[in-house]
């Protein structure tokens, strides 16, 4: 009998668990001739989830739960999860219930037709539509620099065979773009679409930063278009200062007394030469920020305990 490994990452979720757990059970209990385990990586919630997860996993031994030491971050908790996972697919969702876990019976038909890959993507949401419209933007701008053709509205949600589960575990890789993992390691890729429900209980864990740090993430990882767009802003920025001094220095030389150069373009030029070299310095910056995580080699999370493996 084949196996099929769910695996969700979990970080102050104590009112969406049972309902997570049940609804994820329901979909698995239409097809009975798979094994079924269930893999929640706690990133050290602070509130009632441990206990709760504890009890799960003494009355259900197909949950198995990995408790790390500190909150290790939605980025790498979730892959080291999914890294854990030995199923023969491996069925990643979110635990916030966002990612319906009534999808799961439409990846699996996909599977068994041979797609190593099943992706869920979410082309409406409920939530707002200001906030959805800003994340369809990154994806659009991330997707046309892209090194590799992204799916756009992808979040990870997805099946995933365990051929390529191995591949991800060659990687090796310390802090993950997971959405751009599985376009760069080119199995074929069946997509689902489904409306993103709004998030009914708790608060979202993601702010500004960590936003903005898998934004970064995606543009490092998988695109040197920022940087040769400096090089290329630099150089023509170079010939336009010339060409601009060119011709103040004709008009100078033709209307010697009529013509006064003034402090403003030079203020204005400053200003704008310096935030332009601000600017590129921190795309600079995000590169070797980028290359000193993968050198130091830190590992994805740290265990401080497992139950039901």
């Amino acid at each position: 009998m084949k196996t099929i490994t769910l695996v969700s990452g979990c970080y102050n979720e104590e009112d969406n668990l049972p309902d997570l757990v049940s609804r994820v059970f329901a979909a698995a209990a239409q097809f009975p001739q798979y094994a079924w385990e269930y893999i929640i990586v706690d990133n050290c919630s602070t509130d009632g989830s441990r206990a709760l997860l504890r009890r799960m996993a003494a009355e259900d031994k197909r949950i198995k739960v990995i408790f790390n030491t500190r909150n290790f971050g939605y980025i790498r908790s979730p892959y080291y999860g999914i890294l854990q996972a030995r199923g023969d697919a491996v069925i990643y969702l979110a635990s916030d219930l966002q990612d319906p876990p009534e999808l799961i019976t439409q990846f699996i038909p996909k599977w068994e037709e041979g797609f190593k890959v099943v992706a869920a993507i979410k082309n409406e949401s409920e939530e707002s539509a200001l906030f959805f419209m800003a994340r369809k933007a990154y994806y659009a701008v991330v997707a046309s620099f892209s090194n590799v053709d992204l799916l756009k509205n992808f979040t990870g949600f997805g099946l995933y065979d365990q051929t390529v589960v191995e591949q991800m575990r060659k990687l090796d890789d310390p802090y993950p773009y997971f959405r751009g993992i599985i376009v760069e390691l080119g199995y074929p890729i069946a997509r689902v679409s489904f409306v993103q429900p709004r998030r009914k209980r708790g608060f979202s864990k993601s702010n500004f930063y960590s936003l903005y740090d898998v934004a970064m993430l995606g543009f490092t990882n998988h695109s040197k278009v920022p940087l040769r767009l400096a090089t290329m802003f630099g150089f023509a920025l170079s010939a336009l200062s010339f060409l601009i001094g060119l011709i103040y220095l004709v008009l100078k030389l033709i209307l010697w007394r009529e013509f006064t150069i003034g402090l403003a373009p030079v203020v204005v030029g400053l200003f704008f030469l310096g935030s332009v070299q601000l600017l590129f310095i921190g795309i600079l910056g995000e590169y070797i920020g980028a290359i000193h995580t993968h050198v130091t080699k830190r590992p994805l999370v740290v265990e401080q305990e497992r139950i039901n493996f």
